[in-house]
Order: C-alpha cells, then sequence, then structure tokens
C-alpha cells in the first residue's frame, strides 16, 4: 500500500491494512495526535512529509516488525514504558507476577528483579509501593539504561546493578525475588514467528532447555533470601510442572503456581523454609 499527500485521517483509519487498534497507535505516533485527536482531526489532509513517513512506518510493521518497536513505547500495568530491541517487549501476562509481588511485599520491605529487561516488574511495583526497596539486575547494560529511563519517566525510586544473575550482588539479602527470564529452550519454533523475531534472543531463550536459567535462580537464591522471603518465577506454558519440581527438590515451601488471563500456569513460586 503507498501512502499519498492529500489522504485524509479518515480515510486512512478505515483504510491501513492493519488490526484497528494497530491502526489508531500508527497513525497517533506518525501525526503527533492523540487518539481523541484522531476523531477532532478526521478530516485533516496528510501533506507529502507526513504520508512519507506513515508510509515508511506502515512498511515496517507489515515486515514484521513489532508496533511496540515501532512506536518505542508499549504500557504494562497502567504505565508507559520505552522499548526498543535491547529489551523484551512487556506483555500483559507478566502482570500477574507484579500483582503477586504486590500481595507478598511487606512495609518497606526489599525486593530484588532478576533479568529486568525494560525494568517493567521492577517500576510497577516501585511505583505501586514506593515504600519499598527495589534492586533491579541484568547482564545488558542497554537493557538497564532502558530501564534507568523507564525509572526516571514514572518517577520511581529504583536501583540498578550489572550483574550476571546473583555475581555482583555479595552477600545482600532481599524479601522477596521475582524474576521473568529466558525460559525458552533452543530451536524452539516460536522464536522464528511474529513479534520474538525481533526481540532479543537472549532475553528469550537459554540457547539450552529452556529451565537452566531457572535452575540457577532457584538454587541460588536461598543465600539472598531472608528467611520466609518468596521467590516467585513467570515461566513458559507448559513449565509449570517443571519448575515445582525444582522449587520442592531445593526444599522450598508453599510451593504452587498461579494463571494468567488465559488460564495458563505463568507464574510459580515457593518460600525458602
Amino acid at each position: 500500500m503507498k501512502i499519498g499527500a492529500g489522504t485524509t485521517v479518515k480515510a486512512l483509519q478505515a483504510g491501513l491494512p492493519l488490526d484497528p487498534l494497530e491502526n489508531r497507535i500508527l497513525l497517533c505516533h506518525a501525526l503527533g495526535l492523540t487518539r481523541v485527536g484522531l476523531i477532532t482531526n478526521a478530516e485533516r489532509v496528510l501533506n507529502e512529509e507526513e504520508a512519507v513517513k506513515l508510509d515508511a512506518l506502515l512498511a515496517r510493521r507489515l515486515g514484521g516488525e513489532p508496533i511496540a518497536y515501532i512506536v518505542g513505547q508499549r504500557e504494562f500495568f497502567g504505565l508507559p514504558f520505552q522499548v526498543s530491541p535491547a529489551v523484551l517487549i512487556p506483555r500483559p501476562d507478566t502482570e500477574l507476577i507484579v500483582e503477586l509481588v504486590l500481595e507478598r511485599l511487606a512495609p518497606a520491605a526489599r525486593l530484588l528483579d532478576m533479568g529486568t529487561g525494560s525494568g517493567a516488574i521492577a517500576v510497577a511495583v516501585a511505583h505501586t509501593r514506593p515504600d519499598a526497596s527495589v534492586t533491579a539486575l541484568d547482564v545488558s547494560e542497554a537493557a538497564l539504561a532502558v530501564a534507568r529511563a523507564n525509572a526516571a519517566r514514572n518517577g520511581t525510586k529504583v536501583r540498578f546493578l550489572r550483574s550476571d544473575w546473583f555475581a555482583a550482588l555479595g552477600s545482600e539479602s532481599f524479601d522477596l525475588i521475582a524474576s521473568n527470564p529466558p525460559y525458552i529452550a533452543a530451536g524452539d519454533t516460536h522464536l522464528a514467528k511474529g513479534d520474538l523475531r525481533f526481540e532479543p534472543s537472549g532475553a528469550l531463550t537459554d540457547f539450552a532447555d529452556g529451565l537452566s536459567a531457572l535452575r540457577t535462580i532457584i538454587g541460588g537464591a536461598p543465600a539472598h533470601l531472608a528467611a520466609g522471603g518468596w521467590l516467585l518465577l513467570e515461566h513458559g506454558y507448559d513449565q509449570a510442572d517443571a519448575v515445582r519440581a525444582l522449587l520442592l527438590d531445593a526444599g522450598y515451601t508453599e510451593v504452587q503456581s498461579w494463571r494468567d488471563l488465559s488460564g495458563i500456569e505463568r507464574v510459580s513460586g515457593g518460600r525458602r523454609s
């Protein structure tokens, strides 16, 4: 589809070959309009510069690039998050782990978010519970730069560390540890489909059986968890049984799994005995 100068906003809303939501997102981004602005500017006519810009953005989306990377933003837990190809795109499924953290976080408690990526979990918790002491780590400096920007954008106080899992923590202890680690097995066909083709592979897969990062966190967390502290882990749609078994083998108590909005067991966890 070639977009030409002189096309109206109303015609584009009806005529772009994307679903209605993506049409609105792309138009708002390209033309600097709000959703209300799309309605009040329905008869606005695109100039040549606007038509060229929108045409280029549309071509990127039709080529499969995630809409969140094109516009540089995704909403998560009601907050705006900057995203780039350096980080995973925050997904609604991950809001479950935020809710579980908030239910278990005592006043002024210490939270560790491991493999923070865009900072979604850490920033959402810190925004909701400014009394909490939130630390977030990631091995990627590029990801940490995005996470720091998101913490600042949302007015939250989060301490960020560059660390390969527990390596930089020394003897620090936390009341709760949460993580959405890489859990897709190497060679999984999902990695070659949809948005995953564009997201950082190291944040998606452990390049092994899909459980190696989860094993590392489960094995190392007790040394950094206060007595009775919770470990909460997001995992794949078919990994709940395996993750619960790992937690039980490592001596965690109250081991259980929780279902996301699709009814899939998406988060599993337990307490340090």
